[in-house]
């Protein structure tokens, strides 16, 4: 019998990209699969666009705005699948992506193991995206693939993953506390309960970046960078109960001092949380380093200010790569729709 695998589509105001994510889930290879769109009280025409796909094997559901980490657990609570595909209703699979982290299980499937593949960066040409390899793509065990996440400041894309109901239900639900990083939070949970990561390179995921206004990016929001401390104090325990060696805690060490820069100087509360941190795991942490530029622009004008005009930067220059991303899609002619 050929598992069935469910495809779980959190939406919230996903109007512009969902009709190309479900596109791709149906593109999927994979028999027999099944698709759940859940809406998340979305205020655009995510679900009316949604709801042109439905059929026997896609539903959308809707409900009250609640965030991404109950919409998905409202999702995986409506799912029959042996496997779960969790896919975000802006990003695309190739059409291969479910069966070649499927077939790579070989003779005798280990429920336990946790699938992962390559994934890439677009804006709007998804042909042109940029994959990467990074530390983590490669076969791990749960210890090896946390310490080098948090040490080297990397991680795996949400859809690479793909969860059996097994792991799914040993992890428990998406923590709804957690505004920004639920996903890795929610996928060190998943890597704890694993007997280790199986890599498959040929397994692709198209990830369309970020932008300053989507959950992952902290600017300069008190909510995310506390929601983000809190995450981190989570990463820190849960491998420290994988392993407590020097080698651990040097790398939980390094992973605060990497992510200090978000929280510094606009919260010295955060940032004395994150030096006691530091200090339990026999480290300590150093203040963040500017460039000349940046050094002499603070000596006139503040440390904070720097901080100001850095996230400003960061939204023009996004900005502008979306803006000419979008002419470039547009001037070649390509549609997603010619590929899922």
């Amino acid at each position: 019998m050929r598992p069935l695998v469910s495809i779980l589509i959190p939406a919230y105001n996903a109007e512009k990209w969902i009709a190309d994510t479900l596109r791709s889930a149906l593109a999927q290879t994979w028999e027999p699969k099944e698709i759940i769109v859940v809406d998340d009280g979305s205020t655009d025409r995510s679900v009316a666009v949604a709801r042109r796909f439905e059929s026997e094997q896609l539903r959308v559901v809707t409900g009250e705005h609640q965030g991404a980490a109950a919409t998905r657990n409202k999702a995986l609570s409506l799912s029959k699948g042996e496997y779960i595909q969790y896919l975000d209703a802006d990003d695309l699979m190739a059409p291969d992506k479910i069966s070649r982290q499927l077939d790579a299980r070989g003779q005798s499937p280990n429920k336990r193991m946790l699938l992962s593949g390559s994934w890439g960066e677009f804006v709007y040409r998804y042909y042109r995206s940029d994959f990467v390899p990074t530390a983590l793509w490669c076969d791990l065990d749960p210890v090896d693939w946390l310490m080098r996440k948090m040490e080297l400041g990397v991680y795996m894309q949400t859809a690479t993953w793909l969860v059996s109901r097994e792991l799914a239900m040993a992890a428990g639900p998406w923590n709804t506390r957690l505004l920004g990083d639920d996903d890795g939070e929610y996928f060190c949970r998943v890597l704890l309960a694993s007997d280790g990561v199986r890599f498959v390179p040929e397994s692709k995921v198209y990830y369309r970046k970020s932008n300053f206004g989507s959950l992952s990016y902290i600017g300069l929001s008190d909510r995310k960078m506390e929601a983000q401390i809190c995450s981190m104090q989570l990463h820190i325990r849960y491998l420290r109960s994988l392993e407590d060696s020097p080698r651990v805690r040097e790398a939980c060490v390094r992973y605060l001092q990497n992510w200090l820069p978000f929280f510094y100087p606009n919260r010295p509360d955060l940032v004395k949380q994150a030096e006691e941190m530091a200090v339990d795991l026999g480290g300590k942490l150093q203040a963040p380093e500017l460039s000349w530029k940046a050094s002499l622009f603070a000596a006139l004008f503040g440390r904070q200010q720097v901080k100001r005009a850095q996230t400003l930067l960061v939204r023009v220059r996004w900005f502008v790569i979306r803006c000419w991303d979008k002419i470039l899609f547009q001037v070649e002619g390509r549609k997603i729709r010619e590929s899922f």
